[in-house]
C-alpha cells in the first residue's frame, strides 16, 4: 500500500505554472494556436520548449515543513489548499498539461486523462451511479459502452432503459417518466443520461438540445447528460454549447490520431469532474506520462488531420454514392432524414471522416469488398492517418446479439469506414478495384 494521502474527498491539488496568455488585446486565441504551449512554463523543465517526459512515481517536496504545510492544505486542516504534485497515480505534469489542453477544445472548465476510453467511461458512470439507479442512454452504443451498463453495473443494482438515437422529445418524455417510475421502485434516481453522437457504428444523431430540455422538465440539474464525442470531437462538435454536462472521448481515435496510443478523457465544469476524479484517484486509471506526452505531440496537428480526414472522405462519398454496388452510405454530409438534417444543422460543424457503407449484399459481399482492399487496412478503430474499415456485426460488435443489432441498423451488409489522410484519388481507386470483387 502506498503511504500517499488518500485523496478521495480532496481532489489533488495542481500545481500551477505561470499566469496563461490566453488573448491578444482582447482577441481570444484559437484552440489550434494554443496547443503549442498553452500549460506548460519551460521555466519549470530547465526552459526546454517541449514539455519532458516526467517518468516518476513521487515527487519531492523541498522541505519536511513544505510536506506538512502541503497535506494540511490538502485534508483542509489549513485553508488555501495546497499546490504540487504528490504521487502519479493521481496527476502528473505531462497529465495536466494535457488535461489543461484536452479542456479548451470543449470550452470546458476541467478534464481528466484516462488510460483508454472505456476506462474513463467506466469510471465516470461508477462516480455517479449507486445501487437502485437508473442510466437512460441513446442506442446504438459502442458495444463495450453498452455491455459495462447492461453486464457489469446491473451486478450492483444499477439498471437502465434505452431509446433510439433519433427519437423525438415525446418519445424521449415517455423513456424518462419510465426510468424515474423504475428508479423509484428501486429506491434510487435516475442517475445519468449517457449519449453517443454519432452512434458507433450507424452515425445516428442524437438533438442534445432536446435531450437537455427534457431532463430539465423531468428531472433536477444533478443529473448529468454525458456525451461519447468520439467520432466528431473535438473538431466538427462541441457538445457542451448544445447542453451536455459531461463530454467523452477514446483519445486514441482523433486526438492520438497515429494508432500508436490508447487513452481516453472527460471534461466539463469542475462540478462534474471531481466526483469523477476521486474515483480515479483511489483506482488510478490515469493515462501513463508517456502516452501523455505522444498526446500533446498529436494535439499540435489535429486540426490539421481532422481537416484533411473530412475533405477526403467526402470526396469518397461522392464517388461511393454513385456506385450501383453501394446501398446507401451513413455518412452526415449526405443525410436523407429530415430530422437527422435538422439536428445536424444545428449540432455539427463538419460530417467527420468515420462512416457507413451499406453494400449490396449481405456478410459474404462485405467480407469479398475487405480481403480485396489495397491501401485500406482490415482493422478496428478509427480517426487514424491511415484508413481502416471493418465488419461490426461480425467484429466489434458480434456480442450484442442479433435481434439488438437488427433493431439498430448494424446489418451483415453494413462496412464501418475511417478515412485517413492518404490521397484522395488513390483511395477512390483502391475502393473503386475493391467493389469490383463483390
Amino acid at each position: 500500500m502506498t503511504d500517499a494521502v488518500d485523496a478521495v474527498e480532496t481532489p489533488t491539488p495542481r500545481r500551477k505554472p505561470k499566469p496563461e496568455i490566453t488573448k491578444i488585446e482582447g482577441r481570444k486565441m484559437k484552440p489550434s494556436t494554443l496547443m503549442m504551449g498553452h500549460g506548460y512554463d519551460p521555466a519549470l523543465s530547465e526552459g526546454s520548449l517541449k514539455a519532458p517526459i516526467f517518468l516518476t512515481s513521487t515527487f519531492a517536496f523541498e522541505s519536511a515543513a513544505a510536506g506538512k504545510r502541503h497535506f494540511e492544505g490538502i485534508t483542509g486542516m489549513r485553508e488555501g489548499g495546497a499546490e504540487g504534485l504528490v504521487y502519479s497515480r493521481f496527476n502528473g505534469p505531462n497529465q495536466e498539461i494535457l488535461e489543461d489542453r484536452l479542456a479548451i477544445w470543449d470550452g470546458a472548465e476541467d478534464a481528466l486523462c484516462f488510460s483508454s476510453g472505456m476506462t474513463a467511461i467506466c469510471v465516470m458512470m461508477m462516480a455517479y451511479c449507486s445501487a437502485g439507479d437508473v442510466i437512460v442512454h441513446s442506442g446504438p452504443l459502442y458495444a463495450a459502452s453498452e455491455g459495462f451498463v447492461a453486464k457489469v453495473l446491473s451486478k450492483f443494482g444499477v439498471k437502465y432503459i434505452d431509446f433510439p438515437a433519433g427519437a423525438t422529445r415525446e418519445e424521449f418524455d415517455e423513456v424518462l417518466a419510465k426510468a424515474k417510475d423504475m428508479a423509484s421502485e428501486n429506491g434510487g434516481k435516475v442517475a445519468m443520461i449517457y449519449l453517443e453522437s454519432p452512434g458507433n457504428p450507424t452515425n445516428a444523431l442524437v438533438d442534445i438540445e432536446m435531450v437537455r430540455d427534457a431532463r430539465d422538465a423531468a428531472l433536477t440539474p444533478e443529473c448529468p447528460i454525458a456525451i461519447d464525442n468520439t467520432f466528431l470531437g473535438p473538431l466538427w462538435q462541441r457538445p457542451l454549447e448544445h447542453g451536455a454536462d459531461i463530454v467523452c472521448y477514446s483519445l486514441t481515435k482523433y486526438v492520438g490520431g497515429h494508432s500508436d496510443l490508447v487513452a481516453g478523457s472527460i471534461a466539463g465544469d469542475e462540478k462534474w469532474m471531481n466526483p469523477v476524479r476521486m474515483i480515479r484517484n483511489t483506482m488510478g486509471g490515469i493515462a501513463d506520462p508517456n502516452t501523455a506526452w505522444m498526446l500533446l505531440r498529436s494535439l499540435e496537428t489535429v486540426e490539421l488531420r481532422m481537416q484533411r480526414a473530412g475533405e477526403n472522405a467526402e470526396k469518397v462519398c461522392e464517388f461511393l454514392a454513385k456506385h450501383p454496388k453501394v446501398e446507401g452510405l451513413g455518412y452526415l454530409g449526405m443525410l436523407k432524414d429530415e430530422r437527422q438534417k435538422d439536428i445536424y444543422a444545428r449540432h455539427c460543424l463538419g460530417a467527420g471522416s468515420t462512416f457507413s457503407l451499406f453494400l449490396r449484399g449481405g456478410e459474404e459481399e462485405s467480407f469479398r469488398f475487405l480481403d480485396a482492399l489495397k491501401v485500406a487496412k482490415l482493422a478496428v478503430s478509427l480517426g487514424g492517418t491511415e484508413t481502416l474499415a471493418s465488419h461490426p456485426a461480425s467484429m466489434t460488435h458480434l456480442s450484442v446479439p442479433h435481434a439488438r443489432r437488427q433493431q439498430l441498423g448494424i446489418s451483415d451488409s453494413l462496412v464501418r469506414i475511417s478515412i485517413g489522410i492518404e490521397d484522395a484519388e488513390d483511395l477512390i481507386a483502391d475502393f473503386e478495384q475493391a467493389l469490383e470483387a463483390v
